[in-house]
């Protein structure tokens, strides 16, 4: 591993790293599925700056551990040649951009009573991501899985599951990782040999007592990030059950267009605490919403990501990550459905949907940025003449 990192450390510095993440985090769409596709094909495609196998740890490291996916790989893959200092560079770069555009937004929703010109967008913007998504997964599948019938055999069966319960399991990811451990490397036992790979603990939050607001953000939303496993769409369901139901610090409508505020903006999807944050208790509480959604995801990679680099050439590793990759993109793909079936509505977005995969599988080189930028035109133009 030593002589890998020696070889690609001369290949980019630090600083061409963080420029690359501060770009992705302002101008990238499409969430969890498209964010990480987006850095296989920039970072170990095109640029060649992080390696396959470092690549693939990251991504099964960011399935099993809890937080948010995109967010979690980048921190991850600043942390393969740069170790603690580029882990907290490249997650700042890549959530700030976007941290300030839900800022923004919230205080002009919060300005002017609401934000009616987002039902709009979104109605563009939610259909083309959809085929943004779509092929996302389909490069992911082809490029990890191959032809292996029991990858894609786990990919199926995650896929399924996540359809089913509109929820990712993380039993179920590290399931997988051991299944495929097991039939390739029939290991002995007593050997210790697959404890080492989860070193990560509980993670705390900093706060004693609930009597200030933004103590209760704080506590509420380090639950969240440390909790909740997977894609943006598996914290959405916890997100409403505390927001909405036991804290009663937003409307229905107020999360759903917080929902939708995370839908049109890059970076990564979870960013919407930030909006619910500034909503809650203006920017000192979008602040608290945010740094107790990503800290804990931050501390578990930094933790983590020593033992994968130390046992990653190990076979009983590559198989485990085999599995746990595969059980990945299958529920990325299973979320991509989900989310059709509330962003697909009319044959319009329907049609966006299938455009936007066609064009992007037949122009490769085509900005994702300018179809959503046509998408949300599309939105503003069409919505109002169907809804008057």
């Amino acid at each position: 591993m030593n002589s890998d990192a020696a070889i690609r450390r001369p290949s980019y510095t630090l600083w061409q790293l963080l420029a690359y993440f501060l770009r992705l985090g302002t101008l990238g769409f499409g969430g969890p599925v498209a964010l990480v596709g987006y850095m296989h094909r920039d970072l170990v495609e095109q640029r060649g700056w992080i390696g396959e196998a470092d690549y693939k740890e990251g991504l099964a490291l960011a399935q099993i551990a809890p937080g948010p996916l995109a967010a979690q790989l980048a921190m991850y893959l600043g942390y393969v040649d740069h170790r603690a200092l580029g882990a907290t560079l490249t997650g700042l770069a890549f959530v700030l951009p976007s941290f300030f555009m839900v800022v923004a937004l919230g205080w002009a929703y919060q300005l002017y009573g609401g934000l009616g010109w987002v039902q709009a967008v979104f109605y563009g913007v939610g259909a083309a991501v959809i085929g943004i998504m779509a092929i996302g997964a389909h490069k992911l599948a082809t490029k990890n899985i191959g032809r292996d019938k029991l990858l894609w055999g786990i990919f199926a069966l995650l896929a399924t599951v996540t359809i089913a319960t509109q929820s990712e399991i993380a039993m179920l990811f590290i399931g997988c990782g051991v299944l495929v451990w097991l039939v390739r490397c029939k290991p002995h036992f007593g050997q210790g040999t697959v404890t080492s790979l989860w070193p990560v603990g509980v993670v705390g939050a900093a706060f004693a007592g609930e009597s200030n607001l933004l103590i209760q953000i704080g506590l509420f939303f380090t639950k969240a990030g440390a909790f909740v496993f997977g894609s943006g769409l598996a914290i959405v369901p916890f997100l409403y059950s505390g927001i909405v139901t036991d804290h009663h610090w937003l409307n229905d409508k107020q999360f759903v267009d917080a929902v939708a505020v995370a839908m049109i903006t890059p970076g990564p999807v979870v960013i919407t605490t930030g909006f619910i944050g500034y909503l809650i208790a203006g920017f000192p509480g979008a602040c608290v919403a945010s740094a107790a959604t990503f800290v804990p995801c931050y501390l578990i990679t930094v933790l983590a990501a020593p033992h994968f680099k130390k046992y990653g050439k190990r076979p009983a590793l590559i198989a485990f990550v085999h599995g746990i990759t595969a059980a990945a993109i299958g529920a990325i793909a299973g979320s991509v459905l989900v989310l059709a079936m509330r962003s697909i509505t009319d044959l319009i977005t329907a049609a966006l949907a299938i455009g936007t995969a066609a064009l992007l599988w037949r122009f490769k080189k085509l900005p994702e940025p300018l179809i959503v930028l046509g998408a949300a035109l599309i939105g503003l133009a069409v919505y109002p003449l169907l809804n008057h």
